[in-house]
């Protein structure tokens, strides 16, 4: 019987803090504490070489339950649709006018943010409604 992991989810980006805050707003995760004996993350990015300051950064649930999102600086920008995408659980168990309307609200939230809402893929009798949106560097994303 094989053993469950952990593990994180890692987005390549142009700007990683800017991109971790906003999924921390997303999904109401948070920045963790910096290592020991740093004040903040930016004392301890001074420490750094000029060349690795600001290439990554990370962000995780304050519950402990789901998984760490880590950026990575990257040199090329997003230039095709992502192979893989978060599902961002707003509507579960909802279906209907009852979905949608909460499926509107936290997109207009989420654009209030930053992110771009692509399209309304509407319910076609096998899956429910979900809306298409984008981060704040362009990383597709689904509420859901």
């Amino acid at each position: 019987m094989a053993s469950i992991r952990q593990f994180q989810v890692t987005f390549d980006c142009a700007n990683p803090e800017r991109v971790a805050r906003s999924w921390c707003e997303v999904l109401g995760y948070v920045v963790p504490p910096p290592p020991k004996g740093y004040a903040d993350w930016d004392e301890f990015d001074r420490t750094l070489p000029p060349e690795r300051r600001g290439c990554w950064f990370a962000c995780v649930d304050p519950s402990g339950v789901g998984p760490r999102l880590f950026f990575q600086r990257v040199p090329e920008g997003k230039t095709v649709k992502n192979r893989l995408h978060l599902d961002v659980r707003v509507g579960t168990g909802l279906v209907g006018e009852e979905r949608l309307a909460v499926l509107e609200a936290e997109c207009a939230r989420l654009v209030a943010l930053g992110a771009v809402r692509v399209r309304l893929l509407r319910a076609d009798g096998v899956n429910e409604s979900c809306l298409v949106m984008q981060d704040v560097e362009g990383n597709e994303f689904c509420l859901d």
